[in-house]
């Protein structure tokens, strides 16, 4: 499928203009070659007056956002685009009550909730692990605390930054991961899941590496002052979170601003933001939905009191 998306706000407004327009662009973009049932394969259907499709052959009725982050939402399909506009429009990404008010929300939740599920869509399923030459490093985020620095850091939480040495090019993707510890468990799984086997890791001496040469690696140590991606990274992380968060953050929904930060980066070159809007639509419509329930954490009100300071 041709990549289609509109490449201003002007355009956007013009070209989605009902749910209609909005259902129709999801419905390509689920099912580009037409509609398959998800229960019998059948490609035979007709449109129903409720807006899903019906079978013909187990006569079970689809809606196109069925099993996606819209999945059951009870708000216009309109309102969720000019949502997923402003996010990826916004240099520094957005927080719930800029959105709310963007939107007309009324309610503080809703907006809230709503950039949690978008974060989550940020991760495409099934995306290409890193390659090449591969530095990895560790980095502690959160408020300023009295204590231990550096590993074990207290009041600290634990990420773990993988970047790609392009040479010359510079920086290529990136990808960040909060872990409960460095420990070889932890930062070998971390490895293995996000970077291929046969990559160069570059690491520091931590021992917490060693080994990761029988999973398929090969592994150079260098020295801090040689660690200079990672260490850029996590630079540009911690003044993200600073920003944003006034520097402090809760670990129950860390994992998600970490994607939200990944998602920001690794397309950091793009020359429209239209394009970032059609990804983070491509994504939302693959990931599976996000229910209230698995969005209610302790970081909830710390979160909101953040947030509505800015």
């Amino acid at each position: 499928m041709t990549e289609d998306y509109p490449k201003t706000l002007l355009e956007l407004e013009e070209r989605f203009q009902s749910d209609e327009d909005c259902l129709a662009y999801l419905s390509k973009l689920r099912w580009p070659e037409g509609f398959v049932c998800p229960r019998c394969g059948c490609e035979d259907s007709w449109h129903t007056n409720r807006g899903t499709f019906m079978c013909r052959e187990c006569q079970r009725q689809t809606s196109v956002t069925a099993g996606t982050v819209f999945h059951q939402s009870r708000k216009p399909i309109q309102l969720w685009f000019r949502a997923m506009w402003h996010v990826t429009t916004q240099k520094y990404g957005a927080n719930a009550l800029g959105l709310k008010r963007v939107l007309g929300l009324g309610s503080y939740n809703t907006a809230w909730q709503w950039l949690h599920k978008l974060r989550r869509a940020m991760v495409r399923p099934g995306r290409d692990n890193l390659q090449g030459v591969v530095e990895v490093d560790e980095t502690y985020v959160g408020g300023k605390k009295p204590g231990k620095r550096g590993r074990g850091a207290e009041g600290k939480e634990l990420v773990v930054i993988a970047v790609e040495d392009k040479g010359s090019e510079g920086i290529g993707r990136i990808r960040l991961a909060h872990l409960p510890d460095a420990s070889s468990s932890s930062l070998h799984s971390f490895v293995e899941e996000m970077i291929r086997p046969g990559a160069v890791v570059r690491t520091d001496d931590w021992s917490g590496y060693e080994g990761i040469e029988k999973k398929g690696y090969q592994r150079n140590i260098a020295t801090s002052e040689e660690m200079k991606l990672a260490h850029l990274v996590a630079s540009l992380l911690n003044r993200w979170i600073l920003g944003t968060y006034q520097g402090s953050v809760k670990p129950t929904h860390l994992t998600y601003y970490l994607d939200e930060f990944t998602f920001r980066f690794n397309r950091r070159t793009s020359n429209s933001r239209g394009k970032l809007f059609y990804r983070l639509v491509q994504h939302a419509m693959s990931v599976d939905p996000a229910p209230l329930p698995t969005l209610k954490g302790p970081a909830v009100d710390f979160l909101k009191s953040v947030e509505h300071k800015m």
